[in-house]
Parts: structure tokens; C-alpha cells; sequence
């Protein structure tokens, strides 16, 4: 098991820079905004043969109420479960009574693990005075960085990867197991779900839109099956879309569905099914990811109200009559245990692969069938089958006339295959090549004998 670094400090420090310079990524979003991280958010980094984890946490504000208590509690628990831990504290703003405080319950809840104070944003300050102030929390010398720039932070992963214990590689599983994103509008209880799918409140779920601000990459395992949960945030229509950092939100959040094998599109009962989830939805099938529909916050509705959203189901979302649909209460767990054995399902018939001979005689039956339309007076001719592709499903089918094959026969096409194969909560994708003749456009060029032999005749031909 590779070491876990935690970063820890007031709101703003530099934590999520710092993050992205250790893991050499981006995937933590960084902005001039107080509080910008408010979930634990993992990433793996490696100097050398020495690997490690490293993970972000919110800002400990010192507020007791609101959603600050909820982060402040994420980040204790990320501390207790740590290996390391690295303290932050801002070079710019001096030694603050917020950094007093973190640096007194530290000292009482890291007990012999390695902590390590780090100086961040260094730049312009002179080092020694502004050093001088923070060794008065007792934490030993404050290391200084920074991390926007990088100054300094090879020196620290020094110090710190010394106290580590030595990882084999070679022994790290790479495999991330099955990934499934989890996506819908605000506030539909997408965190509350992600929660109750791991038995523990693992990510911030609060009463208010926008509580959710990144992607948050979830590994588990459940019966033997290893996961990557991935909590993303709401996405609201561009409309209503003003903060940069919303919009960088967003952004993140679709580049979970690309990353993704099966997304869980959520959907909030009470507020009914809205365009916004069909143009999401729509998004998903571009992506040709496994899709499982979940319309939560379902207990409590009446009848009437049930009716009504399975009557909107039907009438806005016809197109995805193959995605598999649970209706579920994230805060109650209702029909949330029930959602693993659909997503192994999905995932099975996303990652399936099939022979060329079997497709072939698929679509010979096919063709049995239905006979491909006449083109001009000539029959559409489909020769062969063969796979292209996983996640989605790619079936490229080769043949005389196939860029002519109408959208009707391609739809049956779809349909057939999806029906034979059995293949369940997956898009899944038809391309056609037609073959070249090889010897359209050119000249046969007779050989010497060939011309001799011809003229021979052609004096027979002019004496008769």
C-alpha cells in the first residue's frame, strides 16, 4: 500500500496547488477564492522509485457552523487516516490565531506520525524574518515553498519521503476496476447517493446548490469487485452559468463522463424530469458510455406525483429505452443496494467482445430478415461484421453501397444487434466501409504476345 500524504491548512494557503505540483496534474481546481476545495480529493504521485498518495482537503476556517464543521470534519478524518502530514500556512499573511489553533489539535491528534510545516508562497518575503514567526507553534522549522512556482518543493518531498516507509512498485495494482461517474443537475442528491453506495459520509453533502465544486475520484471495493466511484458537480444550463468557477466545475464533471465506463445519471423526483437532464443524458450517449437512469428522492411522493414523472419518463426520454431505470432515496438507502448488480451488468456488456465469425452470421440472419433497401436500382450488399471497438460497443460492417444505407435500416441494424447480442444499458455504434475495386480507373496494359496475338486476329476480321 503506497503511502498517504495529507495537506492540511486554513482556507487559501496553497494546499490544491501544492496538490497538482506533487501529483504533476491538474485535477485538483485552483482559484483566488477562499475555500474553493471542500471534499478529500485523492491523486498518486511518485519522485523516483518512492510512490505516494496525497490527498487535498477543505480549509479549516475555525467556523462552527454551516458547511464549514462538515469540511473541517472531512479534513480530521483524512489527518487520522494519513501517513503524513503536511501543515500549510501563508508566508503572505503571517502566523494567524486560525494556524495556532490547527497547529494545537494537531499536536494532540497526529500523535508519532510525521508532520512537517510547510512555508508556502515565498515569493518576495524574506525567508529568515518571516520563518521566524511560525516557529512558534512547535512544530519544528517551517519548510519553505512555493508551490505555484515549484521553488522549494523538491527539497521538501526529500525530507518527507525519507520518513516514509519504502514501497515495491512492482506490487501496485494498477487496475482502477470498474469507474462510474455520477452526474445530474444541483442539488438532486448526487453526493448524498455517492455516500451511501460507500456505507460512509465520504464526501460533503449540504442543503445547498454547488455544495460539490470537483470531481472526486472514490476507489473502493464491494464483494470481491474493485470501484472508482467519481462524485462530480452539478451542471446547470450555460444560462445560468456566471462563476468562472462553475464553469471550470462543469467542465471537470464532463471530462468524468469521458473517464467513466458507466455514468448514473441522477435525477430529482419532486422537481420532475427537466431538459437539462435530457441535453445530459444526450451528452452521456455522445460519450457512448454504460447509462443507468436513477430518479432519486422517490420515497415520500404520492401517487399521483409517481405517475406524473413516469409519464414524463416516457415522453421526453424515449430515445434511451435500452438504459436500465431505478428509482431510489439516497438518504434512506432505499433501492441504492440494488444499483452494484446493474452496474456490473452494464459494465459486462460495455467491455464485451465478440468473434467475427458470430457477428457475420448475425448479420447474414439479419439481412434474412429484412433485405437491405435498392440504391438506383442496385442492392445494398453487406458482406461482413467484425468488432471496433469497447465502450461503447463498435461494430464496423463492411459491404458494396454503404455510405446509401438510410437511417431506418441503420436504426434496425442498431436494434438487431442489441437484441441478439444482448447487450443492456449501452449505446451502441454501427459504422460501414465500402470496399474499393482495385482497378477502378485503371488502364490493363497488354503485354507484347497480348498486342501480337490481337493484330493477328484483327487481319481475320478485315479479310472478311
Amino acid at each position: 500500500m503506497k503511502p498517504v500524504i495529507a495537506l492540511v491548512g486554513r482556507p487559501n494557503v496553497g494546499k490544491s496547488t501544492l496538490f497538482n505540483r506533487l501529483t504533476k496534474s491538474r485535477d485538483a481546481l485552483v482559484a483566488d477564492m477562499p475555500g474553493l476545495t471542500r471534499d478529500r480529493k485523492f491523486g498518486e504521485g511518485q519522485v523516483g522509485d518512492k510512490a505516494y498518495i496525497v490527498v487535498d482537503t477543505g480549509g479549516l476556517s475555525g467556523e462552527s457552523s454551516g458547511i464549514d464543521v462538515i469540511m473541517a470534519g472531512q479534513s480530521w478524518q483524512a489527518v487520522e487516516q494519513a501517513d503524513m502530514i503536511l501543515f500549510l500556512v501563508d508566508a503572505h499573511d503571517g502566523l494567524s490565531p486560525q494556524d495556532q489553533d490547527i497547529a494545537k489539535r494537531l499536536r494532540t491528534q497526529v500523535g508519532s506520525k510525521p508532520l512537517t510545516l510547510v512555508l508556502n508562497k515565498i515569493d518576495g518575503r524574506d525567508i529568515d524574518i518571516v520563518q521566524a514567526d511560525f516557529f512558534a507553534l512547535g512544530l519544528g522549522e517551517p519548510q519553505p515553498i512555493s508551490a505555484v512556482h515549484g521553488r522549494g518543493v523538491s527539497r521538501l518531498m526529500d525530507i518527507v519521503l525519507e520518513q516514509l516507509p519504502e514501497v515495491d512498485l512492482d506490487t501496485e495494482e494498477e487496475e482502477k476496476g470498474i469507474r462510474i461517474a455520477v452526474v445530474g443537475r444541483p442539488n438532486v442528491g448526487k453526493s448524498t447517493l455517492v455516500n451511501r453506495m460507500l456505507g460512509e459520509d465520504r464526501v460533503v453533502t449540504f442543503d445547498m446548490p454547488g455544495t460539490t465544486r470537483d470531481s472526486i475520484y472514490l476507489p473502493f471495493e464491494r464483494d470481491a469487485q474493485r470501484y472508482t466511484l467519481i462524485d462530480t458537480a452539478g451542471i446547470r444550463r450555460r444560462g445560468k452559468v456566471n462563476e468562472a468557477v462553475e464553469k471550470f466545475s462543469i467542465i471537470k464533471a464532463l471530462q468524468a463522463i469521458e473517464d467513466a465506463n458507466v455514468v448514473l445519471m441522477v435525477m430529482d423526483a419532486r422537481e420532475g424530469i427537466t431538459d437539462q437532464d435530457a441535453s445530459l443524458i444526450g451528452f452521456v450517449m455522445d460519450a457512448g458510455r454504460g447509462l443507468i437512469l436513477i430518479v432519486n428522492k422517490w420515497d415520500g411522493l404520492s401517487d399521483d406525483q409517481k405517475f406524473k414523472v413516469k409519464h414524463e419518463l416516457e415522453i421526453k426520454l424515449p430515445f434511451i429505452d435500452f438504459a436500465p431505470l431505478h428509482y431510489t432515496s439516497a438518504l434512506h438507502g432505499t433501492g441504492v443496494g440494488e444499483l452494484f448488480a446493474t452496474v456490473k451488468k452494464v459494465y459486462r456488456s460495455c467491455m464485451a467482445k465478440f468473434a467475427t465469425p458470430k457477428l457475420t452470421r448475425l448479420l447474414e440472419d439479419m439481412q434474412e430478415s429484412h433485405q437491405p433497401p435498392l440504391v438506383n436500382g442496385r442492392r445494398i450488399k453487406l458482406r461482413y461484421m467484425h468488432q471496433g471497438g469497447k465502450n461503447p460497443p463498435i461494430f464496423v460492417i463492411h459491404g458494396n453501397q454503404t455510405e446509401r444505407v438510410p437511417d431506418s435500416y441503420q436504426r434496425y441494424l442498431v436494434n438487431k444487434i442489441r437484441q441478439q447480442l444482448k447487450l443492456f444499458g449501452t449505446p451502441v455504434r454501427v459504422e460501414f466501409k465500402s470496399s474499393d475495386n482495385p482497378f477502378k480507373g485503371r488502364r490493363n496494359k497488354l503485354t507484347s504476345r497480348q498486342v501480337t496475338k490481337r493484330k493477328r486476329l484483327m487481319k481475320h476480321v478485315k479479310g472478311k
